[in-house]
């Protein structure tokens, strides 16, 4: 199944707070996709991510970067997707 969510994270290190969700939606039984993106050291990649994710039929888009707010808010600069941001 194609992805509907995305599951954002700025390092592999936040994987034991993001997993969490990824069990929750799991449980429901909504595809989605898990990536670790970093809007300080790959700007471009979380561009080219955040702008085609609507076309990608990505529909809701989960962030998270450390203890910082700055990930979700670029991502939600760029999209029209609604992102909630952890």
């Amino acid at each position: 199944m194609k992805p509907r969510v995305s599951i954002i994270m700025g390092s592999t290190s936040d994987l034991h707070v993001m997993e969490k969700a990824a069990v929750i939606l799991n449980e429901f039984e909504i595809p989605f996709e898990i990536n670790a993106l970093s809007a300080h050291r790959t700007p471009r990649e979380v561009e080219k991510f955040a702008t085609q994710a609507r076309e990608n039929g990505i529909e809701v888009i989960i962030a998270a970067a450390g203890m910082a707010a700055h990930l979700p808010g670029v991502i939600a600069s760029m999209t029209i997707i609604p992102v909630i941001g952890v």
